[in-house]
């Protein structure tokens, strides 16, 4: 019997995963990461639904390491002009890193959570690919993981969708069954990011100027931090007809504006890259990448470039924001994804 320890956030998706191990036969135990000061009734949940399951519940602590590489981060790339995604950072250095470490060293054979995706072992290589979920696949936020990591994590929930789950967690009495999913960044109050950052850096954004593609002074925005690329609305100003943020300018303080045409593109470039279905690419792949989340993959052609990927796609895509990730798939696999530069 694997002995495996469980990821438990308080949320729905999360006691699900540790109810089918259970189960399935594995020996099961509760984790819930101590990272920043957050709501007790997360945390109160998950020990409550480990009580409910009869298995143990522990906290494993990081929260030095959660503000270096996550929240730091996030604020830093913010200050660049970049939009980050601190989720993926997350994955690979808390979830699958912090957690996995603990498990590994307290006599665990691995971890799991309640990601949507599911990993297979083909050739040697673990696989990470789409959950049977579309809509709730996040195969997308996996991409930095290792061959390690995956090679010692489950992912119970691959094959079922939202309805299955919470009718699950019903079913078995757990209080999580129709809790409502969060949608925001774990350590930002109500989505602002904008307070936190100002909160977190003790920095002030002043004003500065909106510019056009001719590098025309066109009005006045309220600091580069409320801006990403693709924004439309919430500008502050309005201009007579709709128009985009296209790029920011985090050393002279400036944030360009256009029209839809100036921000789309059908050649994106990322760095730090990450190899899961292959070790590497020597030559021209064609493939499917993604430049955000909810967005569909779209058919590309993929090339190295210097260590780092790039893709052109069959079709210009909107709105590709620097900081935030490419992921690119072969069929349902990732093949290899990065930070977009």
């Amino acid at each position: 019997m694997k002995k495996i320890l469980v990821g438990m956030s308080g949320g729905v998706d999360s006691s699900a995963a540790a109810l089918l191990l259970l189960q399935q036969g594995y020996d099961v135990t509760g984790c819930t990461l101590n990272l920043f000061e957050k709501e007790a009734t997360d945390v109160n949940d998950a020990k409550e639904v480990c009580g409910k399951l009869g298995i143990e519940h522990i906290t494993v602590n990081a929260p030095e390491l959660f503000r270096k590489a996550v929240m730091s981060d996030f604020a830093e790339c913010y200050e660049k002009g970049e939009t980050p995604n601190p989720c993926i950072i997350c994955n690979e250095k808390i979830k699958f890193g912090v957690m996995l470490d603990f498990a590994l060293e307290n006599g665990f054979d691995g971890i799991a959570t309640g990601h949507y995706a599911r990993i297979e072992e083909e050739d040697g290589r673990s696989l990470l690919k789409r959950g049977d979920d579309i809509k709730k696949d996040q195969s997308y936020f996996l991409y930095r993981l290792s061959q390690h990591q995956l090679s010692h994590s489950i992912f119970p929930l691959f094959n079922m969708e939202k309805p299955q789950i919470r009718q699950l967690a019903e079913e078995n009495g757990l209080i999580t069954a129709r809790k409502r999913d969060s949608q925001d960044i774990c350590f930002i109050n109500n989505g602002d990011y904008v307070s936190f950052i100002k909160d977190f850096t003790g920095r002030d954004f002043p004003d500065g100027d909106f510019l056009d593609t001719n590098g025309n002074v066109i009005g006045r925005h309220g600091g580069i931090i409320n801006y990403t690329v693709g924004q439309r609305k919430g500008l502050g100003v309005t201009f007579g007809k709709p128009v985009y943020v296209c790029s920011k300018d985090a050393v002279n303080n400036t944030v360009t504006l256009g029209e839809l045409s100036e921000i789309m593109t059908d050649t994106v470039v990322a760095e730090d890259v990450n190899f899961i279905a292959v070790p590497e690419i020597k030559d021209e792949v064609r493939c499917t990448a993604k430049v955000r989340y909810n967005m569909k993959d779209m058919p590309c052609t993929l090339t190295m470039e210097g260590g780092r990927i790039k893709v052109k796609f069959d079709e210009a895509v909107k709105a590709v924001t620097k900081g935030q990730a490419l992921v690119c798939y072969d069929g349902d696999s990732v093949l290899c994804g990065g930070r977009i530069i």
